[in-house]
């Protein structure tokens, strides 16, 4: 066979093995953080979190067309996750066959001049470098952790291997007639990875100096100058064309519906065909002046475009008012707001404040809408102003790095720097912390993990023990401070997570780095350019605070898949140095073998279990346990990604407990979040509360200062349902001027809820028979705070709404929040199994007659949870838990022993015994091993009288705890 027949062969090859790896370690069902919103949305098409992914959720719904109907849990597909999670092995696996053919490219044109055929040697030595570059990515790291789950970045790393390829089959028959269409279906590919990730939109720098050293005779000025237009090109797409097309559509669509009375959609809509006219003018004005570079780069404007227009699918999906409809971008203002990601607010990259910085001014130019009908004509209202921030002159830095004002990230910064009170950071503090944190911890330490090592999964903060890279060689490893890895305890140690790679990988990258640039620098070049813009400037415009919720080393796999093309090309570099000891192919197939089992191997064998999933069910599980506790029709506070997204993909996929309301309380401040809680919701009824639409649409009651009303006595208790009349109501005596600003106020903190007789609870199935004696059936309680956002609003108005209608509606808080957290109701709680029951009363010690401050346990219905729980593979010995994992372990035994001595106070030593057990059989110390949430198992073994259980626990947790 040929050259090119060999090469393709081998390219399939290497994606077909890379595919068995991703589909033999890929997670059988939900995984957690976006993953559960992900499959949710693509199973039925729904609307995730902004900017969006709508061609990703396109291909995620056609591999779950496949799924069929499975096995149920409450009536739908339960195999649609693996169809859908197969995408990601898919994508990856593809993303390693292009990587392939890209080294072999390079490759070749470091070994063979021109056009020529490779010798039979060459042609080894090129496949072995290709092989080895390539199982390098499929092995590593970032890049197969997300190859094994419904997340974006699998796919997104398929846009970028597959653009980078192209422009190199370009640079192969750019002379040839009609070779631009190569260049159009780059732009095309760009256009449809916007609506998959923008990470991808990185690889047009690098792609622009592939075409300059292709077309032109480089220069050192040339060479600038093509780097410069190809990041001008970046910015234009992605300022230019992501976020003006629809910016521009807005503002035609406010003119056209406020000015001209026109219905909605009519102004951008409008805009569009201005837009189509104007491209097609410009295409026809080209063709006549036959500028081919003109059409071409129109063309490939346009065809980014027709990539970007996936995003219609996000409108189209909102409309028809979907569970899931974040941003609810079903207009073009708030589909603006959708893909500009104002959800999340922005990050200063070039001028910005410091953390110390005061704003001079607030920016109230932008302006809030919402939708309404006046003498039945549509019509955008302003509902309020978008408040930004002015910094002027010594206020405003440049590149400012210390820039997060929240509180937590300040005493960071003060840390980090050694600041003291009040002391100003200076320049150099600013660049200490870029160099120090954000591009040695948030990028560097990311980036060795995958070539060096990796010390364990905790997540770290620049302590020596939790997080680092390593390389396994100890005294290299204690030079930089880390100590003896060997000689902590069994949470470190025997984490699955503690991979030793010798720094080989990155020995072996580093080569192909100098041999390319000592043969082929215009090359060397083009990697390196795609390495900066998918490593280095990725940290710069993300401009990343400390304290980040989880490890992003995926928002880096870009980077780590480029260097992965100097470690295929040190292999050739390897080959000169064997050819001094074998000569001719024996020294090749031993250069390949060497450096296969030197890197990949290697790096298989180190890492495969802490990626291996394939018996993993964790995140399943916790949502089925969670939603299991839940009494029907109830409605479920949450927090965050890790409490939400599970319960979603539960609830939208397998059907199970429909009827309970989720409310994310992550979203509650946003009007578009509390205004989707007006409707019913899959089998949930819509939500009660106090306050309408014009309470908090817009910037209305995002804050409600406490502000004493001296009518109001001290220890006077208010209604909380008058209370919320009042803070809604838009008379005169209900507001105050505080701040330069006219606000409703809270008139008082201390608020009591109506609740019924003790009879009436036990009929309501609010409280046992034999619990009446020990409660008080009254619900006083003291907001802990001086101002109410409109989250804290929400809840509020939940519960009053709730009362209003005599407690009909469950009301429920994630464990994960715990008490405390919801307006000074914890004295209300009562636990579960894993979550906490906002009933109206209260215990108290019957003999003491004194109040028992939160902890109160159902105990019946709590042993019957846990008896029954399942633990998605904790009972396991061969399942590997990452730390965000062993988090929900922690609630496990912490849930587990309070129950335990809940029982044990009523005399039901045997049953606190059994959930014990049950817990310790469930969570075996493989999984997650016996640290300080061990000891309140411990102790409530002791409590219960079981000693020697209690005795072998504690004596495990010392030998940790002494090793530690």
């Amino acid at each position: 066979m040929n050259y090119r027949k060999i090469n393709n062969l081998f390219g399939w090859a290497t994606g077909i093995i890379s595919l068995f790896v991703y589909l033999s370690t890929m997670e059988p069902t939900v995984s957690f953080w976006d993953c559960g919103e992900f499959l949710s949305c693509a199973y039925k098409l729904e609307v995730g979190h902004s900017p969006g992914a709508p061609f990703f959720m396109l291909l995620q719904r056609l591999f779950a067309i496949f799924s069929g109907n499975g096995a149920t849990t409450g009536g739908a597909s339960t195999s649609a996750a693996i169809a859908i999670n197969s995408l990601s092995a898919v994508t990856s696996a593809l993303t390693c066959l292009f990587l392939f053919w890209t080294i072999t490219h390079l490759a070749k044109k470091l070994l063979v001049n021109g056009k020529d055929e490779p010798t039979t040697n060459q042609v080894a030595l090129i496949i072995g470098a290709g092989l080895v570059g390539a199982f390098a990515n499929t092995f590593s790291d970032t890049f197969w952790f997300s190859a094994v789950e419904a997340e974006v970045y699998a796919t997104s790393s398929f846009f970028t291997a597959i653009t980078f390829w192209a422009v190199l089959k370009w640079e192969n028959v750019a002379d040839n007639k009609h070779a631009d269409r190569w260049l159009v279906f780059i732009a095309y590919l760009i256009g449809l990875s916007v609506c998959v990730h923008l990470l991808n939109l990185l690889t047009i720098p690098a792609v622009a100096m592939v075409y300059y050293f292709r077309r032109y005779e480089a220069t050192t000025k040339g060479t600038f100058l093509a780097f410069i237009i190809g990041c001008a090109i970046l910015g234009f797409v992605q300022f230019g064309v992501i976020q003006y097309i629809p910016r521009i559509a807005s503002k035609f669509d406010i003119l056209f519906t406020n000015g001209f009375g026109m219905p909605f959609d009519t102004g951008a809509l409008i805009f569009l065909i201005i837009l189509v006219a104007l491209l097609v003018f410009g295409l026809i004005f080209a063709k006549k002046k036959q500028n081919v570079t003109l059409h071409t780069g129109l063309l490939c404007l346009i065809f980014i475009i027709i990539g970007y227009s996936s995003y219609i699918t996000a409108i189209v999906r909102s409309r028809a008012d979907v569970p899931i409809d974040m941003t609810n971008p079903d207009n073009p203002i708030s589909f603006l707001d959708y893909v500009n990601r104002e959800q999340f607010g922005q990050q200063p990259i070039f001028f910005g404040p410091y953390f110390t910085s005061r704003y001079e001014e607030l920016d109230t130019s932008g302006k809030l809408y919402s939708q309404s009908k006046v003498n039945g004509k549509d019509r955008y209202d302003i509902v309020g102003a978008k408040r930004v921030p002015i910094y002027r002159g010594s206020e405003s830095h440049f590149f400012p790095r210390v820039w997060d004002q929240e509180g937590n990230h300040v005493n960071f910064y003060k840390s980090f720097l050694n600041l003291k009170d009040g002391e100003e950071p200076s320049s150099s503090d600013n660049l200490k912390y870029f160099f120090g944190y954000q591009m040695n911890w948030m990028w560097w330490r990311f980036f060795m993990w995958n070539f060096a090592g990796r010390q364990n999964d905790l997540e770290g903060q620049l302590d020596p023990q939790r997080g680092n890279w390593i390389s396994g060689i100890g005294p290299i490893d204690q030079m930089r401070g880390l100590g003896d890895t060997e000689a902590m305890g069994a949470g470190y140690t025997k984490n699955d997570a503690h991979n030793k790679l010798y720094f080989l990988p990155f020995i072996l990258g580093i080569l192909g780095l100098v041999y390319q640039f000592n043969r082929k620098k215009n090359d060397g070049m083009i990697v390196l350019t795609l390495f900066f813009f998918t490593g280095i400037a990725i940290g710069i415009f993300l401009n990343m605070n400390p304290l980040q919720p989880r490890e992003r080393d995926y928002a880096f796999a870009g980077c780590t898949y480029t260097f992965t093309i100097w470690i295929g090309l040190g292999v050739l570099m390897v080959n000169e140095w064997m050819q001094k000891v074998l000569k001719g192919d024996m020294g090749t197939y031993a250069t390949t073998g060497v450096c296969m089992l030197a890197v990949p191997v290697l790096m298989a064998k180190v890492e495969w279990k802490d990626h291996d999933r394939s018996k993993k069910t964790l995140a399943h599980d916790v949502a089925l346990n969670t939603l299991s506790a839940c009494a029907p029709n109830a409605v479920l506070f949450t927090f965050g990604d890790n409490q939400t997204y599970p319960l979603w993909y539960i609830q939208e996929i397998e059907g199970f407990r429909k009827d309970v309301r989720i409310i994310n309380t992550s979203l509650l401040g946003i009007d578009w979040y509390v205004d989707q809680l007006n409707y019913k919701t899959n089998d949930a009824d819509a939500v009660p509360m106090m306050w309408k639409k014009e309470n908090y649409n817009g910037d209305r009651g995002n804050i409600v200062p406490y502000h004493k009303n001296a009518q109001i006595p001290d220890n006077q208790f208010i209604n909380l349902i008058d209370v919320c009349k009042f803070m809604n109501s838009n008379e005169p005596d209900a507001k105050v001027t505080m701040g330069g600003g006219e606000y409703n106020y809270m008139p008082t903190k201390n608020f009591f809820v109506p609740t019924m007789s003790k009879d009436e609870l036990v009929k309501n199935g609010l409280a046992y028979p034999e619990d009446t004696v020990n409660i008080i059936n009254e619900m006083k309680f003291v907001y802990p705070k001086d101002a109410a956002y409109k989250s804290d609003l929400a809840i509020l108005n939940i519960i009053a709404a709730v009362a209003r209608e005599g407690w009909k509606r469950p009301l429920y808080f994630d464990a994960g929040l715990r008490q405390g957290d919801y307006g000074g109701t914890g004295d209300f709680l009562r636990l579960e199994g894993t979550v906490y029951r906002l009933l109206p009363y209260k215990f108290v010690d019957s003999i003491k007659n004194t109040q028992q401050i939160l902890g109160t346990v159902n105990t019946r219905k709590s042993y019957d949870l846990f008896m029954h729980y399942k633990w998605g593979g904790a009972d396991r010995t061969d399942v590997y838990f990452d730390e965000p994992n062993r988090h929900e372990f922690v609630t496990y035994r912490m849930d587990a022993s309070s129950i335990a001595n809940a029982l044990t106070a009523e005399g039901k030593k045997d049953k606190a015994v059994q959930v014990l057990d049950n817990v310790m059989k469930g969570i075996t110390e493989e999984s997650y091993y016996y640290d300080y949430t061990a000891y309140f198992i411990a102790a409530a073994y002791y409590r219960a009288g079981d000693i020697a259980k209690g005795q072998a626990l504690t004596k495990k947790i010392i030998r940790n705890s002494e090793d530690d």
